[in-house]
């Protein structure tokens, strides 16, 4: 082999290298934007249970306007994509939705939604 057919051979496999880090990464960068579009869906089911709550009279199990007394559902506190916690106040629900997907050392992808009695906010923590 020519010295020529070396320096190709060499050149192209670091530019595989290269181009299997850079895919590494993107699919990194996909992979938590997922997981954190799951957490909001999540969430937002969260955040809906407790407005219906909130409009349910206390004679059909509801809250008469209140939040108070809200909970997560037990099957909901721990799924495949993560944990949930809830902060109950009498006209609001802050729901914490803390990830499975590590985004950097040991900071997980976090979203906290706050629900009110016309409506919720979704806010990225991680």
């Amino acid at each position: 082999m020519g010295q020529q057919q070396l320096l190709l051979i060499v050149l192209g496999i670091i530019i595989i290298g290269i181009a299997i880090a850079v895919s590494i990464g993107i699919f990194r960068a996909h992979s938590i934007d997922e997981k954190r579009n799951l957490l909001i869906n999540e969430g937002s089911s969260l955040a809906s249970l407790a407005m219906s709550y909130y409009k349910k009279p206390s004679s059909l199990g509801g809250g008469a306007n209140s939040f108070i007394g809200w909970t997560i559902p037990n099957d909901m506190l721990t799924t495949a994509t993560g944990t949930f916690s809830a902060e109950v106040f009498t006209d609001s629900v802050v729901i914490t939705c803390t990830g499975n997907e590590v985004v950097t050392g040991t900071d997980s992808v976090k979203v906290k939604i706050t629900v009110l009695s016309n409506g919720f906010s979704t806010s990225i923590i991680h």
